[in-house]
């Protein structure tokens, strides 16, 4: 862990959303200069909104939060603007800055090379891919050379080659670093220390080491706490026991009765407040829609981009019920583009056979209504619009309680996605296509997800950069868009 001088301190810092959303309660943690230290905690937790407090996007309730004199921040955020979608690169880039940069190019250019992206400065962003968004957002911090980078779920998105390169480029930066991320492997690569967010007390917990350290750390403390709370409980059950004994005899022993209930009801209070484990969505299956016979989609041709060219491919792709298919390639080949025009049915080269239902997983979640309350983006999907079947299965993707009345717009990215699964569930189709289905999960979640695309008996399209995540799940052909 960096010595240098403090530059970030929380201190008893309270943050909420609103009376049913406690963000945060009377947090103290605090960043040193030259720190590399990832932000840890449940989807929702509260994560993005601790980079809104350190930026002055968001002010706290309570408490106070300590800024060295003119510290530079920047952040990295997760997903590109939708409002930014238009701009050109040079455009987006000059947003970066609170006034007109005139020797703007040659800065953009040194960003962009440390992304390892080639990107024309006319070129409108939303003609990029996921992946090279990513690189964007990534770039639009680096440019502002501040002395706090913050990274809000950078990896997402990125091929392997994306993520090597980032992991180099963060070990090597001399600067203090603050990164929020799902990837193990990833993050043990530079981290020096942990700040956890619990989503359950809504205390941020400081430890020091990397990050696989932090993670065995945190589960030996949460068994010496359940082991403590265990034998406390067995005493505690003895001593009312006793106390009912007593309270039965009468005279005397009924003053011995209640003072053993108040050393029960003592015991109870010194019970350790034991961090629960992140909560894990309940396993779940993506019923398929009935009676599917024959070819449900068939893929021709496709077109990739390279070296700013459009080449097109011949192909022969069929795709039947219980058949998986991976397209593989390297970003900005053009694989978001072929599932989107897929699934809009626009797709010259492929077709998807009359009244077949698609469900689509879009990595940026634009297929969800965000001014829709999540209750109203679940049901709009449900054939029969039976209410206990849909709540049944939104708590089982850990939605409940208010977060049925909270918008799609307000929601965090891990829990779009899981609203986006739930909605899979709900809708039963016959051809299921996933963009980066992992972005902005918990690791925790991604087995179960992994589980319920394995045994989906409908046919499957899937794009993922993630090795492991994959070898989870049954694939009976790949695509490879780089080598047509």
């Amino acid at each position: 862990m960096a010595h240098g001088d403090l530059i970030v301190r929380f201190d008893a810092v309270s943050f909420e959303y609103s009376p049913q959303r406690h963000i945060l309660r009377e947090v103290d943690f605090s960043i040193r200069r030259g720190a590399k230290l990832t932000l840890m905690g449940q989807n929702g937790a509260g994560k993005s909104t601790i980079f809104q407090l350190i930026t002055g996007a968001q002010k706290p309730e309570s408490g106070a939060i300590h800024i060295a004199p003119g510290l530079t921040i920047a952040t990295a955020r997760q997903a590109m603007p939708r409002d930014q979608l238009d701009l050109s690169v040079r455009e987006f880039f000059q947003r970066c800055f609170p006034g007109k940069v005139y020797d703007i190019d040659p800065r953009i250019d040194g960003v962009l090379d440390a992304v390892n992206l080639h990107a024309p400065k006319d070129r409108v962003i939303k003609a990029f891919s996921g992946g090279q968004q990513a690189r964007l957002l990534l770039a639009s911090a680096l440019i502002q050379d501040p002395e706090l980078l913050l990274l809000d779920e950078p990896t997402n998105n990125l091929d392997r080659e994306g993520i090597r390169h980032l992991t180099r480029f963060l070990v090597e930066y001399p600067k203090t670093c603050v990164v929020i991320s799902h990837d193990a492997d990833f993050l043990n690569a530079f981290t020096e220390g942990v700040l956890y967010l619990d989503i359950f007390t809504r205390k941020v917990e400081q430890y020091v080491g990397n990050y696989f350290d932090v993670v065995e750390e945190i589960s030996r403390r949460i068994e010496k706490e359940n082991r403590k709370n265990v034998q406390l409980e067995k005493t505690i059950i003895e001593k009312k026991e006793q106390a009912n004994k007593f309270a039965k005899k009468g005279g005397q022993m009924r003053l011995v009765a209640t003072r053993m209930r108040e050393k029960a009801t003592e015991l109870e209070e010194a019970k350790v407040d034991v961090r629960r484990e992140d909560k894990t969505i309940r396993r779940f299956i993506i019923p398929c829609q009935p009676e599917l016979v024959g070819e449900i989609v068939s893929i021709a041709s496709f077109s990739t981009v390279k070296n700013q060219r459009i080449v097109s491919h011949a192909v022969k792709v069929s795709l039947r019920k219980n058949q998986h298919l991976l397209l593989a390639g390297p970003n900005g080949i053009g694989k978001s583009t072929l599932l989107e025009s897929l699934a809009r049915g626009t797709a010259k080269g492929a077709r998807i056979t009359p009244g077949i239902r698609v469900g689509y997983y879009r990595q940026d979640f634009s297929t969800l209504d965000f001014e829709d309350t999540v209750r109203d983006a679940l049901m709009a999907v449900m054939d029969e619009k039976v209410e206990e079947r849909m709540r049944s299965v939104a708590s089982g993707f850990l939605i409940t309680g208010d977060l049925m009345h909270t918008r799609v717009g307000h929601l965090s990215e891990g829990q779009k996605g899981l609203v986006a699964f739930a909605r899979l569930v709900l809708q039963q189709p016959g051809l299921v296509i996933l963009d980066e289905p992992t972005n902005h999960m918990n690791f925790r979640h991604l087995p179960v997800i992994a589980a319920a695309l394995d045994a989906y008996e409908g046919a499957l399209v899937l794009v993922s950069h993630v090795p492991d995540f994959v070898r989870r799940i049954r694939i009976d052909e790949v695509l490879d868009l780089d080598k047509g």
